[in-house]
């Protein structure tokens, strides 16, 4: 049975969109018809054939979800599902409950995969980019252990979870990001339009000018004849500076420079693990073995370098090393993470110890950047301040010493 996307007149002649299920358009059009629908377009929205013959263009466009998409869809599916609904069922109530036509378009679509003999998880896997491997992997890992339900569940608080983080690192940076463009764009209207017409009025006195005003003068020149193509440069360095971290070893060097700059290497380490320590948290505590844990949670990593560096833990893991030595011989991972993964280890509760380091990770994380972010406004308003003092101390110097003169 598959999934097709309609266009129908109703009896009052107001057009109708949305999607049904059928063995073929001829019978999704009988459908319409006793209905009391006038069909306009039938169209199929995916055929059995769509997963041998994908290829990288056609999962380009493939729909995805937000990540607040992906936590209630998959809320709504652990409850259903807790409640005794088989997952067929599950899917269609979801995909009814949705008002997204794109979300019902998806759950139509995973369902006739499940109506076809699929696992929920490989259904899951004809869109890769609104359910990932993290997703699907902790999805098949509880079909294959009979607890889909309380693993959905733990994916939901997973999801929410991180959504809530980088919401508050988002929230945080909204106000420092807005002062630094007031900054900028005062500091650009005071250079070029205030302090030339002023300059026009010190050129014709023909009186000699004070240094701090010569230094003004000249920014403001520079800033009216050369500000565009400033900012054209600007752009143009980072494009290329954007295009140059998309080659793999440049990537990885610049990676690997960020895991050593102060402050910068402890944001950047911090962040990394906490979510390579949630995510294997999750994994392991839904079943998935630890070394195909570790693959996966590898590539949740953003940073290249410690993503090959857990690549070679893994491997050290899948020859007998415990995981903490593992990660130790590294020398990228925090010593009280791998005081408690050992400790974990050692009791049989390494999922607990994860969940606890990420948790800790992710709390020093947000500390850390509460203090840089709480610093950076008065430092803002301290460079606006000083720079608007020295160019009204710049107008004013020529005019006390024109004062002089006349005395």
């Amino acid at each position: 049975m598959a999934a097709f996307e309609y266009k129908a007149l109703t009896e009052r002649g107001k057009e109708e969109k949305g999607i049904l299920e059928a063995d073929s358009s001829r019978q999704a059009r009988q459908i319409l018809r006793d209905r009391g629908l006038s069909p306009l377009s039938v169209v199929v929205t995916r055929d059995s054939g769509d997963s041998e013959t994908s290829n990288p263009i056609s999962e380009f466009f493939k729909p995805s979800l937000s990540v607040s998409e992906r936590a209630l869809l998959t809320r709504q599916l652990s409850t259903l599902i807790a409640a005794g609904l088989p997952v067929e069922e599950a899917l269609l109530a979801v995909s009814k409950q949705s008002e997204n036509v794109k979300t019902q378009l998806m759950m139509s679509t995973v369902r006739s995969k499940v109506m076809e003999g699929f696992s929920l998880a490989n259904s899951f896997a004809e869109y890769p980019k609104a359910f990932p491997d993290l997703y699907r992997a902790t999805v098949a890992a509880g079909e294959s252990a009979g607890h889909l339900d309380l693993v959905l569940n733990r994916l939901a608080d997973f999801t929410e979870s991180q959504q809530e983080s980088r919401a508050k690192i988002q929230q945080a940076m909204v106000y420092p990001i807005i002062l630094f463009t007031l900054t900028v764009s005062i500091l650009a209207g005071l250079l070029g339009y205030v302090v030339p017409d002023i300059v026009k009025v010190f050129a014709d006195t023909g009186q000699e000018l004070p240094g701090l005003t010569i230094m003004i003068i000249a920014a403001s020149e520079f800033v009216t004849d050369f500000g565009l193509m400033g900012i054209v440069l600007l752009i143009a360095v980072v494009y290329g500076f954007n295009r140059t971290l998309q080659v793999p070893r440049f990537r990885l060097a610049y990676d690997r420079r960020l895991l050593h700059l102060p402050l910068v290497a402890k944001m950047s380490r911090g962040l990394n693990t906490a979510q390579f320590a949630s995510t294997l948290s999750i994994l392991s505590r839904s079943g998935v073995p630890l070394v195909d844990a570790l693959k996966i949670a590898g590539e949740v990593v953003s940073n290249t370098w410690l993503r090959e560096k857990i690549g070679e833990a893994t491997v050290k893991v899948s020859e007998g090393s415990s995981l903490s030595v593992a990660l130790e011989q590294s020398g990228y991972f925090p010593p009280m993470m791998l005081y408690m993964i050992s400790s974990g280890e050692a009791s049989g509760e390494l999922d607990d110890m994860l969940s606890r380091v990420s948790h800790h990770m992710q709390q020093d994380v947000e500390l850390l950047m509460g203090v840089l972010l709480s610093l950076f406004g008065p430092l803002m308003l301290i460079i606006m301040g000083g720079a608007v003092f020295t160019i009204v101390m710049a107008i004013l110097l020529p005019i006390m010493n024109l004062n002089q003169l006349v005395v």
